[in-house]
């Protein structure tokens, strides 16, 4: 139950008026955020005559004479909405998915090395590892391609701005629906296109 002394405020929070101005509709916008985090929310104009004690404090405070001893003071030293001036810039939905995605190296770029001047890790492990899964990539004009299963496919290996694009080109739209990660995946597959870490990223990104 939210109790407010101005009827102006309280007819526009229960939506009987309209906000008259850009800042009283930033501050009803504000308030709205808050509604979600309660079952119900009632708003209530209290009147005068049954708001005395209120209305006796603001006169304190806007006199300035010396507040009584119980009273709580809150010094309020910037609006609780943003100005004109001060409106957050929105993302490029590009970035946002890039946010989603977590950040990694290239991973394109120990294939490269490998395939281009047999560059290995130190590590014996690893060096297994990189020498048999190279079997799967060559170099073509020097991009990085991927030999799929099909014979005579070659899929082109994206870094990560790249798949970010493409993932959301795919799930919002030319696919137009949300489907399953994996089907979406394969739709990048089909176009030609892998990465390692394509059902995880797709996965996040849904």
């Amino acid at each position: 139950m939210v109790y407010g002394d101005s009827a102006l405020v309280i007819n526009q929070l229960n939506k009987d008026w309209s906000c008259s101005s850009e800042k009283m509709d930033a501050y009803c916008t504000k308030i709205r955020k808050f509604e979600g985090k309660f079952y119900g929310i009632e708003y209530h104009h209290v009147v005068r005559d049954q708001n005395q004690l209120a209305d006796h404090l603001s006169k304190l405070g806007s006199s300035r004479v010396v507040i009584p001893p119980g009273v709580f003071i809150q010094d309020l030293l910037a609006p609780s909405i943003k100005e004109d001036k001060e409106v957050e810039e929105v993302p490029p939905v590009e970035q946002l998915v890039l946010a989603v995605l977590s950040p990694v190296a290239d991973w394109r770029e120990q294939f490269i090395k490998y395939l281009t001047s047999a560059e290995i890790p130190v590590d014996k492990i690893e060096t297994e590892c990189l020498v048999r899964q190279s079997e799967l990539y060559v170099l073509v004009d020097g991009s990085l391609m991927r030999k799929s299963a099909k014979e005579g496919i070659q899929q082109k290996c994206i870094t990560q701005e790249e798949r970010a694009k493409l993932l959301l080109e795919i799930h919002s739209c030319s696919c137009g629906n949300h489907v399953a990660s994996r089907t979406l995946v394969s739709k990048a597959f089909r176009a030609s296109f892998y990465w390692p870490a394509a059902i995880t990223d797709e996965e996040d990104l849904v």
